[in-house]
């Protein structure tokens, strides 16, 4: 995505602070493209007959996955799901079409306004769905969330607002990988490449390292001319350090059983001697851009590696050598903090999003988002939705 540090790109994990974004495994912003995906393949090991007397298609093969074909019933409640509320997205991701949907596209466009159960026929009639498994045979994975967190913030260091966020320093290609967090802390040359190259400031530099992580903000802020204005932080860059995360910082020194966000939170504040110590353990550092904000038009969310917006509960980032982006698949995962089976479009990535069956699910912007990204973390299968 939006770069969770995704654009890439899932803070959402009980060992993720992470990305599209989490703690153990966060989401790392940098937007990958789509990689050609290989021909279809009938190459299934023990089972060619079984598909091919089943009438479905051959299986196709992918570089971070296998695609089996299946029957419609296969896909828990798929007659369940309120469509609607996911063909704005599918139409987003028809802006920059994957190959083999440009086709079918302008129908996608004409159904927006359709009757459910005309969305429901289309895709049906006109869409194959595949099991997505990895190359082993294993079809179940992991689902975590990531949001776009919403803070205060200042153009300019003023009371209480004094944590830099920066743009890329102009020699950040020309150092890899570039200062630590630690370094840049502390090391004058470090302060000297960033100066003029912050865009806003926070309060508190733990809302800071969750803003990188995330890959995306909303900030609110006061402008010179005394005007509140709310501005998005998109992911630019990072610093091409390592991303470590500061939940098994603590988890690893037995500091902490929780290392979801609250867990790690209520930690902050009972040590609070101790959280440059905590910040410094992860020395990635991600740079931002300021994005324009539709004026007069409902907000939408962050743009993610695919190039197009994020809709809240309707968008999962992927790893794109398994599912290509724009890609409608069917998610389906038991709870226990959330039970869904719905359409999403994958439409972003994050550095911890790999593996045929992964995938960080977009929960959208603010507190309530916040909460459930930082607690998700659960079994997942899915199944991608082909042109037939």
């Amino acid at each position: 995505m939006a770069g969770r540090s995704s654009p890439g790109g899932a803070w959402g994990v009980a060992l993720a602070w992470l990305g599209k974004a989490a703690i153990v495994g966060s989401l790392a912003a940098c937007s990958v493209g789509p990689k050609p995906s290989p021909a279809p393949s009938a190459d299934i090991p023990g089972r060619p007959d079984a598909v091919a007397d089943s009438g479905l298609p051959p299986p196709i093969t992918r570089t971070g996955s296998r695609w089996v074909p299946v029957p419609w019933s296969e896909l828990p409640q798929h007659r369940q799901d309120a469509l609607h509320e996911a063909w704005p997205a599918w139409v987003l991701s028809c802006e920059r079409p994957a190959p083999g949907w440009a086709g079918l596209c302008p129908e996608v466009r004409r159904l927006a306004q359709a009757t459910p159960e005309a969305q429901q026929a289309f895709v049906r009639e006109r869409l194959q769905p595949y099991r997505v498994e990895s190359h082993e045979g294993q079809a179940e994975g992991l689902l975590t969330a990531y949001y776009e967190p919403v803070l205060q913030g200042s153009r300019r260091p003023q009371g209480r607002f004094q944590v830099p966020l920066y743009a890329p320093p102009a020699d950040l290609g020309q150092r890899k990988p570039w200062y630590t967090r630690q370094e840049i802390d502390t090391l004058p040359q470090a302060r000297t490449a960033l100066r003029g190259r912050e865009l806003l400031y926070l309060a508190d530099p733990v809302d800071a390292m969750m803003l990188q992580i995330q890959g995306s903000g909303l900030v609110q802020v006061r402008e010179p001319d005394g005007r509140q204005r709310q501005v998005r932080l998109a992911f630019a860059a990072t610093n091409d350090q390592p991303y470590r995360s500061i939940g098994r910082w603590l988890l690893d020194r037995s500091l902490v059983r929780d290392a979801t966000w609250p867990g790690i939170k209520d930690w902050i504040a009972r040590n609070p001697s101790r959280t440059q110590e905590l910040l410094w353990s992860n020395p990635r550092v991600v740079f931002f851009r300021e994005e324009a904000l539709p004026a007069g038009q409902p907000l939408t969310g962050p743009r993610g590696a695919q190039g197009v917006p994020l809709s809240a509960g309707r968008s999962i980032a992927v790893d794109p050598r398994s599912i290509p982006y724009g890609t409608p698949v069917w998610l389906s995962t038991p709870g226990p903090q959330a039970t869904l089976n719905r359409l999403v479009l994958a439409q972003d990535t994050g550095s911890a999003i790999l593996g045929a069956v992964r995938a960080d699910y977009y929960a959208g912007s603010g507190d309530a988002a916040g909460e459930l990204a930082g607690r998700l973390k659960q079994p997942l299968r899915l199944w991608a939705l082909w042109p037939r």
